[in-house]
């Protein structure tokens, strides 16, 4: 199904900064620029990191974050936006007041960004429960991971993990309202990785073939920001990650390879084939 476009579509990344560029607010540029959407950025914090490994980060003010998307919003008819890393209560707060005053305008995909790839925590401890009162009730769709969909059902890792995935999604739908793409990978070990959506009226399975020895620095962010370029290209919701899901298992099967200072295999953003 191809959509006419008369206007180059624009996306709205609000993110943290990841100096390896593999995740975070350039993974979502680059996802943006390989929809042939045009990205806009609102960086939450700045991380100094490599796929693997964080050092440090430090957050914007909340004055900061509030400017940057108050001008690109007014400078831009923004189509779609995602969120990341959003590191404390006050970005979590102050993303929550922009979303919220522009209501309706455009769909936002939530990736409740709460720990790297490493095991490094990206969000202070307080901001949970803002992401549970503010933010996820305004989601279009929201993608937790299994540790995500944990802290957020305040449950532990062991018993989502005991839990199938179908119950995981019913019981974070019931508890938030917003639809929920739940991501399986940390639930599965056999040929296939299956995300799974659940709105309330419709079950929706994703499946592609499981690619190994592939960093996995970036996918979540990179998953979310292509659901959001395709909203913004004017695709409905299931559509958007069905494409979404295409677009990821490529970007994983044409990884890049680092053979030094350490071999790396991670994320190519920019896949010759799309399925």
């Amino acid at each position: 199904m191809e959509i006419p476009q008369q206007e180059t579509p624009v996306a709205l990344t609000v993110a943290g900064s990841d100096s390896s560029s593999g995740a975070g607010l350039q993974a979502d540029l680059k996802t943006f620029a390989a929809h042939d959407v045009y990205g806009l950025g609102a960086v939450t914090a700045v991380v100094a990191e490599i796929p693997g490994k964080v050092v440090a980060w430090e957050a914007v003010s909340p004055d900061l974050l509030a400017r940057q998307m108050e001008v690109v919003d007014e400078g831009f008819a923004i189509g779609a936006a995602k969120t990341g890393m959003l590191a404390t209560p006050a970005g979590v707060e102050t993303v929550s007041d922009f979303l919220e005053a522009r209501t309706g305008r455009f769909p936002v995909v939530v990736d409740p960004v709460m720990v790297a790839s490493s095991g490094d925590v990206l969000l202070e401890p307080e901001a949970i429960d803002s992401y549970r009162r503010r933010l996820l009730p305004l989601a279009a769709v929201a993608t937790p991971n299994l540790a995500e969909i944990a802290v957020l059902l305040n449950r532990e890792v062991a018993e989502v993990v005991a839990m199938d995935m179908e119950t995981a999604a019913r019981d974070f739908f019931d508890r938030y309202g917003c639809p929920v793409l739940v991501k399986g990978g940390h639930w599965q070990s056999g040929a296939e990785a299956v995300d799974l959506w659940w709105d309330g009226r419709e079950w929706e399975r994703f499946a592609a073939p499981r690619v190994i020895d592939v960093d996995t620095h970036g996918t979540g962010c990179t998953l979310s920001a292509a659901i959001a370029a395709n909203l913004s290209l004017g695709y409905p919701v299931i559509e958007a990650i069905r494409r979404a899901k295409r677009y990821i298992t490529a970007a994983i099967i044409e990884a890049h390879t680092w053979s030094k200072p350490a071999a790396i295999r991670a994320l190519n953003h920019f896949p010759k084939e799309v399925g």
